[in-house]
């Protein structure tokens, strides 16, 4: 259980922080941030939503329990990693400025994996814990 545990909290907490360093420029409508936005296509309105979104799934993701409200920070995270992801591939960016994305989404997929381990852990042994 201490390997699952150790791993799960590496993922997780290595897409906590890129889910936060990416939500405060959001929130803050950085001007960067903005830029971005507008280099994409998207509407600036949605920038501090967005930030807003990412910040309390970073909560939820680090606060015991909630455990089917992870499943939702989760999605939300894949999409939002999926999406941007796409649409900087679809205006013609370089590789150096998606990887960062497809990083953020093999952290949300392998804290995805090993929180479902732990749950499994759990269940098998509950009278551990």
């Amino acid at each position: 259980m201490k390997k699952i545990q150790s791993i799960y909290w590496i993922f997780t907490g290595l897409l906590a922080v890129l889910m936060l360093v990416g939500s405060i420029p959001d929130i803050a409508k950085v001007e960067s941030a903005v830029d971005l936005f507008n280099h994409l296509g998207y509407p600036e309105y949605l920038l501090p939503f967005l930030g807003v979104a990412k910040l309390l799934g970073v909560i939820v993701l680090l606060l015991p329990g909630f455990s089917r409200l992870k499943e939702w920070v989760y999605a939300g995270f894949v999409f939002d990693l999926a999406g941007a992801t796409y649409s900087t591939i679809a205006v013609g960016d370089p590789f150096s400025s998606w990887w960062v994305m497809v990083v953020g989404l093999i952290l949300a997929a392998g804290s995805y994996v090993y929180h479902h381990k732990r749950l499994q852990a759990k269940a098998a042994g509950s009278s551990s814990f």
